[in-house]
């Protein structure tokens, strides 16, 4: 299959009134088609097959970079890691970030935050954001309570996107384990931004009592 060729599949199913409504939501230089999620996950599936093939293919549409890493997604654990990083660099975007999840990584948690943490270190907005996406996904737990702080406290928060995965995962924590959220909250990890939003976040969630939601609004830093 021919790049064209590729091109003219996506395009049978481009929504111009709905590639408008992205580009407003989703933030990015690349060119949008306004094919919807479901259809381009089905698109995926269905090429999965010449994925050597369709990786070599301009990055110029999101909806082509979004199938990429939607098949890389979808691979066994081993082969997921070897297009990782290429991944990642592709990531100019949250919905890209956010919706690049692999299955197999519950089954290899201790082995891959090793990953995260490599690839959180080159200091990367999306290279901050999708460790912390993974974190709050699948590291929301007690047990990895020090790692997450590791992560926060060297999070660029300057950067916006990392802002808020940072004020997204502290947020998920006070939802999953409330009591460590809020020692974690009392402990100032991050600027009062972050630690405002976090809190903001939570409330919003109909996971959390009038009580806890009450006390987490206590808990805002006020200038």
């Amino acid at each position: 299959m021919t790049y064209s060729q590729f091109l003219d599949i996506l395009s049978a199913y481009a929504e111009e009134e709905f590639a408008a409504f992205q580009r407003r939501l989703i933030l990015t230089e690349r060119k949008i088609l306004g094919v919807r999620t479901p259809t381009m996950r089905k698109i995926a599936k269905e090429h999965i097959a010449e994925l050597e093939e369709i990786f070599t293919f301009p990055d110029e549409y999101y909806e082509v970079v979004f199938i990429k890493l939607t098949m890389v997604s979808s691979l066994p654990y081993s082969q997921f890691l070897r297009y990782l990083d290429r991944c990642v660099a592709l990531m100019d975007n949250w919905a890209l970030c956010d919706c690049f999840k692999n299955k197999e990584i519950s089954r290899h948690k201790e082995e891959f935050l090793a990953v995260l943490r490599t690839m959180f270190t080159r200091g990367g907005e999306y290279e901050q954001r999708y460790p912390l996406v993974v974190l709050l996904s699948e590291y929301a737990e007690e047990k990895y309570l020090p790692t997450i702080e590791w992560f926060i406290k060297n999070a660029d928060t300057s950067r916006y996107y990392v802002h808020m995965a940072v004020a997204w995962l502290i947020a998920e924590l006070l939802i999953k384990e409330y009591k460590q959220g809020v020692l974690l909250l009392s402990k100032r990890l991050t600027e009062d931004k972050t630690h405002n939003k976090a809190i903001q976040k939570a409330i919003e969630s109909y996971r959390l009592t009038k009580e806890q939601k009450d006390f987490l609004r206590s808990l805002k830093i006020r200038k």
